[in-house]
């Protein structure tokens, strides 16, 4: 197959590449810490969390990444602050952030590609320092 001069082809590795700030997030709860997991959660903070799930997901990384931290926004926890262990597969050079879902109660995780891998569900502000 021939290859078009100057246009990428459909083959090419930069046609597929694609780019994950414009997408949703989809989220994952495969890391979910069990000390601080949904089994720790009350009804209204379950329902509060599918709530957020769902708005989040309406919008592009990109948007999240530009709102309010106390919003839908989301903000960097500082591996510092953390008060609990954080998991050996979260490496150094991995963003650890945090989302709001009930209030100022927190969904800690981190971001892989469009997936945000929801770690820790910080309801009673156990997880990390809330300066």
């Amino acid at each position: 197959m021939a290859k078009l001069k100057g246009k990428q082809s459909a083959s090419s590795p930069l046609a597929r590449t694609p780019n994950y700030d414009v997408e949703s997030p989809i989220f994952s709860f495969r890391y979910l810490d069990k000390t601080h997991g949904l089994d720790s959660c009350n009804k209204d903070e379950k329902a509060a969390l599918v709530s957020t799930l769902y708005k989040l997901s309406q919008l592009s990384w990109k948007d999240l990444r530009n709102a309010p931290r106390h919003g839908v926004g989301y903000e960097k926890i500082d591996r510092n602050s953390f008060r609990v262990a954080i998991p050996k597969h979260i490496t150094e050079d991995v963003n650890i952030i945090a989302f709001r879902f009930s209030g100022k109660k927190s969904m800690v995780g981190y971001r892989d590609k469009a997936i945000f891998h929801i770690v820790w569900l910080d309801r009673a502000f156990e997880v990390y320092d809330h300066e």
